[in-house]
């Protein structure tokens, strides 16, 4: 297991072949909605970009040098496209804001305690592996507070007060219920507004838990069903729900 997940605390093999062979919290929506493109290749975003160099400039400041920063006013400028050579990079614009972000947030005493406490126990971007519903999951707490006996995760959003409605969209129930069972801990969510810099705290009910088990029980199944079953035939999937 050690090896594992030594492994695993590298991004390239997280993200990569080697961390393939486990499920994890962002394969939910798509065995829910389409298992056949489980394996599919998804393209990279500027909103995952900038999540994460967000998450990066607060755990891993040091790592800051690995991502490529553009000055162009959009990505569908000459300038950008010349200078990016075609790979998805920040826009200097993002960064300034990103920067605003993370002073907002290390100003924040209660932030600050939770993520970098003075003298607690706390590890940052570890990785865990477990056996879920008769498949291996894999999950990487952005933060793991063990005086507080806390997992925390670092969320950005366009919009704060609609956060309980992300949370729902976004899965981030089963990504509470995966990550209580795979540390051991409860789970919160630091959100930081990207527009106001506004900041919320929000902790997990039991109905979030299992609403999140619930969905991990059903991708569980459609994995099973999918990838586990001898010769089966994604022609004849059909979605199946009672009105």
């Amino acid at each position: 297991m050690k090896e594992i997940l030594e492994k695993l605390r590298v991004d390239e093999h997280y993200y990569g072949e080697y961390g393939n062979q486990y499920l994890s919290n962002s394969n939910i929506s798509t065995l829910l909605k389409d298992p056949a493109k489980l394996r599919d290749k998804r393209p990279n975003s500027p909103a995952f970009l900038v999540g994460g160099y967000f998450h990066t400039a607060i755990l891993e400041p040091d790592k800051l040098k690995s991502f490529r920063i553009v000055e162009a006013s959009t990505r569908n400028t000459k300038a950008y496209k010349e200078l990016s050579g075609g790979e998805m990079c920040l826009l200097q614009s993002e960064v300034d804001k990103i920067e605003l972000m993370t002073q907002a947030m290390m100003d924040n005493d209660v932030c600050r305690d939770l993520i970098k406490p003075v003298l607690a126990e706390v590890e940052y971007e570890e990785p865990r592996v477990g056996k879920l519903f008769g498949n291996m999951w894999k999950g990487k707490a952005d933060i793991i507070n063990h005086e507080e006996e806390l997992v925390i995760d670092l969320k950005t959003t366009s919009d704060i007060d609609k956060f309980r409605w992300s949370a729902n969209r976004y899965n981030y129930d089963s990504q509470a219920y995966i990550y209580s069972k795979l540390f051991g801990y409860e789970m919160i969510f630091i959100v930081i507004d990207k527009n106001t810099n506004r900041i919320g705290i929000y902790d997990c009910s039991p109905e979030f838990y299992k609403r999140g088990e619930d969905k991990v029980r059903q991708a569980s199944a459609a994995y099973d069903l999918f990838y586990k079953s001898e010769d089966y035939d994604f022609k004849q999937y059909l979605h199946n729900e009672t009105l």
